[in-house]
């Protein structure tokens, strides 16, 4: 005699209201994040290639030679290929929350690049510029806080 054993379908919870919402919060701002932090790298790779090719002239008999010593530079080709991973994940973020609210964490960028500019290039900051990105910050946190 064969007994069939049936199983119950796996029951799943309910999300709940806060649940719901740190999922949608996660979900939006991992594009953002990998957005912010790719481009980030990429300007720091492609400072790096120009500091390797110096000062850059432009005149008309000068432009191609320029062009083309930029786009074999390894720090050139490279920061520009993860610059543009960034901007895939910046066009995803950008798909799913309003342009008002989105634009303005491109200021984390803005602020990543500073510190890195002072920590990675060891660029002197005045002090002017440091509250600045002071102020760029709470803007950015107003920004966050008006959803």
């Amino acid at each position: 005699m064969h007994i069939e054993q049936t199983t119950s379908p796996s029951i799943k919870k309910p999300m709940t209201t806060s649940t719901k919402g740190a999922k949608t919060i996660m979900t939006n701002l991992m594009p953002l994040l990998l957005a912010t932090i790719l481009g980030v790298v990429g300007q720091l790779l492609l400072k790096q290639g120009m500091l390797q090719l110096g000062a850059v002239q432009l005149d008309a008999t000068s432009i191609p030679a320029t062009i083309w010593r930029m786009a074999t530079s390894p720090y050139v080709f490279g920061g520009l290929l993860v610059y543009g991973t960034g901007t895939f994940f910046w066009l995803v973020f950008i798909s799913r929350v309003p342009l008002s609210y989105s634009y303005p964490f491109v200021s984390l960028g803005i602020v990543l690049g500073f510190l890195a500019a002072w920590g990675i290039f060891h660029e002197s900051i005045p002090p002017m510029r440091w509250f600045g990105m002071l102020i760029v910050c709470l803007g950015v946190i107003l920004v966050a806080r008006s959803s």
